[in-house]
This record gives structure tokens, sequence and C-alpha cells, in this order.
């Protein structure tokens, strides 16, 4: 295993370590909302370049009551046109 002859200085520590540091966050400016988010990334309300891509609970399961009562008016309908053609 090779091991270091001498004792690595501080300064060249330190040299080494320079390129380590973090760079600052990209952010922009919601176009929704006006909040603070990050380039290419779904914003905290579901949106994502001007449109809604991520609905929430609510949003969910409200649609999902439009679809269960959508078929249910249909065949009131059909039922109805059958009474009147018999």
């Amino acid at each position: 295993m090779a091991v270091p002859k001498r004792k690595t200085s501080k300064s060249k520590r330190n040299m080494r370590r320079s390129h380590h540091a973090l760079g600052s966050v990209t952010v922009v400016e919601n176009q929704t909302s006006g909040e603070l988010s990050r380039p290419h990334h779904v914003s905290p309300d579901g949106f994502y370049k001007g449109r809604k891509v991520v609905l929430s609970a609510d949003e969910i399961a409200e649609e999902l009551e439009k679809k269960e009562a959508a078929p249910k008016a249909e065949k009131k309908t059909e039922k109805k046109a059958e009474k009147k053609a018999a």
C-alpha cells in the first residue's frame, strides 16, 4: 500500500480542497403562484410550465365522483328512452 513520504502541508491541503465548495442553487419564479422553485421541477401546487400536472387528493376524489356519477346519469336516460319506446 502506498504511504506518503511527507506530511501534506496546510497550504497544499487547502489548495486541493478549493474546488470542493458547493455552488449556489438556481431558482426561478413560478408562473402561477409567484413562488420561487427549482427550474424544470414541479411546483408545490402541482404546476409545471403553466399547466396542472399533479392532482391533489381532493381533486382526485372529485374526479372519481364525477366519473361514478356520469354512468348513472346515462343509464337513467336510457331507461327513460326505453319506456317511451314501449
